[in-house]
């Protein structure tokens, strides 16, 4: 029995590296192996990003208004894009790393000799507590205030600033606002994030939604996200938990915008209209691919044809930065610099995965995939960018620590493996394909990571398997970094350039390299077949996905269809890319065209027809079929 192929016709989002679609973020992070074409585009499409240029009657002008041309682009803002990307020490639009902010406590004695024993002090009335502490004397003075006596010990919260020990992050390109690109009315970064991620990943199909929509019936599409800790900006659960205690009120948004499955709403609400599955499943570190296996498994059922998967994070803030600190999961500056022998941390170098390291980079990503069965591929004429196999995900069984590595991973590995072997073959498996490890650069998983890796690279009998690690460039983005990585899995197959992880000297002598290419530089490597992108979340939340190259997907799809039909796609495909181009062209210029529908398109309840076989919307070109077969025929 033959299912569904989920093909990758789209991706769109945001992290350190830059814009998602047409590979801008993974050419930011190989700049200097790419096309000296290649390298001019990234350049202009990363300026136009962060706002150093801009484009007036078609015309590229810099920030004082001077004309300029792209050619020109990497020798005046090179070094300042450069700069302004990847993991680097965090700016103060996020906070001052040098100077957080923070409430210290003060315990306030009286002094005998003093005002008669006791503290005293003015203010206004009405800033009084309620209720007024028994002890406490106060005199009105007029005017609204008053002064105040009290004869013991006062526990008082002041503003204060303390040196953070972290200072890196994997943050959004330096000058890049989700948020200036719509009306976005005072929502958390991480669902600005979202908004401009969702619209970059269909924009970049070449096909129009609406085009979509006509062609199924509305309940066949998906919607698969979330994120982990929610939205911990001020406008979100952050505000919420410290608004009071700031001495500030509650908003009406701030628990409503927090919630993770926030990223699954917003784009079911304002981007696409959903009316079909929507999943938001959270699976810590392996979020990403949490809800890429939930589409997977619904597109091969037939439940949908059309899914947008993904996970948006924006966790750059104090408290969740000093959570994982304490934990000491985090590299820190006295870590570096007792690494690296010096008092003067390299702030890009943070990141090191499987190599001497001491903990891992927060970073900031949206990321989502656009999926499509392969009929509807054909049928509408989509570019075909790679093809997910499988995704599998397995626990760790009983734990010691909650937070510790545990043999899940070894069995999501072993089955993601076996499978690509199956479907293609040794050869593809022991000569074209790579890793895009966990990689989360802490002495612990550069361990046991590469030893499964090992291990499995002996059962399967391959040798000098090429591991990559999008963290060492973009930081550990918790929810979203199993789609940072298949953002670089996708820029691999593109470019044929592999990544090596250029913030180490030398892999570490404990890390289990027999049969693996750990490489400290980017090489050419030539076409790949399969790439496995693996994911090692705290609590046990292992999972592997199996991805398919473009090339590959495209072999498996013609033997599937008849000549005719590959010669009707291959011409439906010229017009696809036409407007992929065109899109290509605005988005390096700056001009997203963000969807956000807020109040729009509205359906219409009382004009649904309802039949005992079917639901009709006067919105929706086909209607929704109702289940009407009995599939337990056999027990009733």
């Amino acid at each position: 029995m033959t299912s569904s192929l989920p093909v990758i016709i789209g991706m769109g989002g945001i992290n350190a590296a830059g814009r998602t679609s047409f590979h801008q973020g993974f050419r930011r992070i190989v700049i200097d192996k790419i096309t000296a074409e290649a390298r001019q585009e990234t350049f202009v499409g990363l300026a136009s990003l962060m706002k150093l240029v801009s484009y007036k009657d078609g015309q590229l002008v810099d920030q004082q208004g001077d004309k300029i041309i792209a050619s020109d682009i990497e020798a005046k803002f090179g070094q300042q894009i450069l700069d302004g990307t990847l993991i680097r020490k965090i700016e103060k639009n996020h906070f001052d790393p040098d100077a957080t902010h923070w409430y210290q406590k003060m315990h306030v004695s009286p002094v005998n000799a003093i005002n008669n024993g006791n503290i005293c002090f003015e203010l206004r009335a009405k800033e009084l507590p309620h209720p007024l502490p028994h002890a406490w004397l106060v005199t009105d003075i007029g005017d609204g205030r008053v002064s105040v006596e009290i004869p013991e010990n006062l526990t008082i919260s002041h503003d204060a600033y303390r040196d953070n020990p972290i200072k890196a992050a994997g943050q959004m390109p330096t000058g890049f606002d989700p948020g200036a690109l719509y009306k976005s009315h005072f929502q958390p970064r991480g669902l600005q994030a979202t908004i401009f991620a969702a619209t970059d990943a269909i924009r970049s199909t070449g096909i129009e939604w609406d085009a979509i929509l006509d062609k199924i019936c509305p309940d066949q599409v998906g919607t698969y996200s979330a994120s982990i800790v929610g939205q911990m900006q001020a406008e979100g659960l952050g505000g919420l938990l410290k608004s009071r205690l700031s001495g500030s009120r509650v908003s009406t948004k701030q628990l409503a915008l927090g919630l993770n499955t926030m990223s699954t709403d917003f784009i079911n609400a304002y981007v696409t209209g959903n009316v079909g599955t929507t999943v938001t499943s959270s699976g810590a570190c392996a979020t990403f691919l949490y809800n890429l296996r939930s589409a997977v498994l619904d597109m091969k059922a037939g439940r949908v044809r059309v899914a947008i998967v993904g996970s948006a994070e924006a966790p750059i803030t104090p408290e969740v930065i000093e959570g994982f600190g304490n934990m000491s999961a985090l590299a820190n500056e006295k870590g570096l610099k007792r690494l690296d022998n010096t008092d003067q941390v390299d702030h890009r170098r943070t990141s090191r995965p499987f190599g001497n390291n001491c903990g891992f980079t927060i970073g900031e990503s949206a990321q989502f995939v656009v999926l499509m069965d392969d009929a509807l591929v054909i049928e509408m004429g989509a570019k075909v960018m790679a093809s997910v196999a499988d995704v599998f995900v397995n626990a760790d069984g009983y734990k010691k620590s909650i937070t510790a590595p545990g043999p899940g991973n070894y069995i999501t590995m072993a089955k993601s493996v076996s499978l690509a072997q199956s479907v293609l073959g040794k050869e593809s498996l022991q000569q074209r394909s790579f890793i895009l490890a966990h990689g989360s650069s802490t002495p612990q998983n550069r361990v046991t990571e590469s030893l499964i890796y090992d291990r499995i690279a002996t059962s399967f009998d391959i040798d000098n398997w090429p591991v990559s690690a999008a963290k060492a460039f973009v930081g550990h983005t918790l929810g979203p970094a199993s789609g940072d990585q298949m953002a670089m899995a996708l820029g691999v197959f593109s470019d044929n350039i592999m990544p090596g992880i250029t913030t180490i000297d030398k892999i570490a002598d404990d890390v289990h390299s027999d049969r693996l290419n750990i490489a400290t530089e980017h090489w050419h490597c030539g076409d790949m077949d399969i790439a496995f992108i693996n994911s090692k979340g705290f609590g046990g939340n292992n999972a592997t996905a199996a991805v398919f190259s473009a090339k590959v997907t495209v072999a498996m799809i013609t033997k599937r269809y008849s000549a005719q039909v590959m010669a009707e796609y291959q011409q439906k495909l010229i017009l696809v890319e036409q407007a992929q181009e065109v899109y290509r062209q605005r988005a390096n210029q700056g001009e997203f065209d963000i969807i956000y529908k807020f109040g729009e398109g509205l359906l219409d309840e009382d004009a649904i027809e309802i039949n005992n076989g079917s639901l009709t919307f006067a919105e929706f070109k086909h209607a929704i079929d109702l289940p009407t077969e009995n599939p337990f025929s056999d027990m009733v």
